[in-house]
């Protein structure tokens, strides 16, 4: 699921950041995170919307 690849990443991220390793691949590590909880919420959004639409 989204949610564990999101936790996954999260983890690597505070990891590579507590081992101090390069700024790049701290950065992309962050821009992937990012783009997986933009992706999480998008299909959240979009998920309410088809179960509103359901309840009509």
């Amino acid at each position: 699921m989204l949610n564990d690849e999101i936790c996954k990443l999260r983890d690597k991220l505070n990891k590579s950041i507590e081992k101090g390793e390069d700024y790049s691949v701290i950065y992309e590590l962050s821009v992937q995170l990012d783009e997986l909880i933009a992706k999480y919420y998008n299909d959240l959004k979009n998920n309410k919307k088809k179960l509103a639409w359901i309840a009509l």
